[in-house]
């Protein structure tokens, strides 16, 4: 049990050593972003720039709030949280969901405002088209980047994070259309492409918040995962039944409570012997389960 406390520690230890590494250089690239953006739509004179550098802004604190969510949620059971502290990678990506809604309310009411205003709209500058393309290439490697080591270490917080990327990469394509149908003489256009810009954060971190929300809320497992959880139990010839196998998710952890039968007239140490195994093999099968208590009924036929 103590090789299995100590891989554990250095798997939370790469876990956060990887997220750290991703979110540096998330942070390094949104902010170069967001001074290209804002410099651009300030000078080119675009809603829809300005808007996206916002955005870009709101990067640099989510990814942030996932650094704290990670530094949290690895840290090791204590007196107080006896089942860990993984769910506050869960807290962490509400957060990021909030603040990701929050910024696409500033940015469709500032586009909304330059379209019932006309009057005060000019024609946006090349700049602009040129830091919407920087952006798109950017943001969207970023996305892919982001999105391998999400799914590598299995993190909530730096998926969301990647759609966070995401969904910057869709408003630049946004404030790019916008920002050419503008130049071609359609002012309303670039107000039109911050509304749409608008439209994909509020979907994002809509999306953001429920699957922060379902990982909050204690379920099972798929009924996949379970069927291979007790297909692996059954593996040890002595194991004649699983009479009960219940998960639940916690966050990116996974529970399991199991009932096993085996031979009643076998003694206390060899049942305790069975129970040992079938923990072993299931922990080692699946890296995603991080306790499972195994009780032994004697088999009745």
């Amino acid at each position: 049990m103590e090789q299995n406390q100590n891989m554990t520690g250095k798997t939370e230890d790469q876990f956060q050593k990887t997220a750290f590494r991703v979110s540096i250089i998330s942070i390094i690239g949104n902010l170069a972003l967001t001074l290209l953006k804002l410099l651009a739509g300030i000078l080119a004179r675009s809603h829809a720039m300005v808007g996206d550098a916002v955005h870009s802004a709101s990067d640099i604190l989510s990814t942030v709030v996932v650094m704290i969510g990670v530094h949290f949620a690895g840290k090791e059971s204590d007196k107080e949280h006896p089942y860990g502290h993984e769910r506050m990678e869960c807290v962490a990506a509400i957060l990021l969901s909030v603040a990701l809604f929050l910024t696409g309310i500033f940015i469709g009411w500032k586009s909304l405002m330059s379209i019932l205003n006309p009057n005060i709209n000019t024609a946006p500058g090349v700049l602009a088209l040129i830091a919407a393309v920087v952006s798109i290439v950017s943001k969207e490697a970023m996305f892919r980047y982001t999105a391998f080591y999400a799914k590598k270490i299995d993190s909530g917080a730096l998926m969301a994070d990647a759609w966070h990327h995401r969904s910057d990469a869709l408003s630049s394509i946004g404030a790019l259309i916008g920002i050419a149908g503008a130049r071609l003489g359609f002012l309303w256009m670039d107000g039109a492409a911050g509304c749409v810009i608008f439209l994909f954060i509020v979907k994002t971190a809509y999306d953001i918040f429920m699957d922060a929300v379902n990982k909050m809320v204690d379920s099972s497992c798929d009924a996949e995962t379970e069927e291979a959880i007790r297909t692996s139990a059954l593996r040890d010839s002595r194991v004649m039944g699983v009479d009960m196998l219940q998960t639940r998710v916690f966050a990116n952890k996974v529970y399991v409570d199991m009932e096993i039968s085996a031979d009643g007239g076998m003694t206390l140490e060899e049942a305790h012997e069975i129970a040992e195994s079938v923990h072993h093999t299931i922990e080692t099968d699946f890296p995603k389960v991080k306790h499972i208590m195994v009780h032994v009924n004697p088999y009745k036929k």
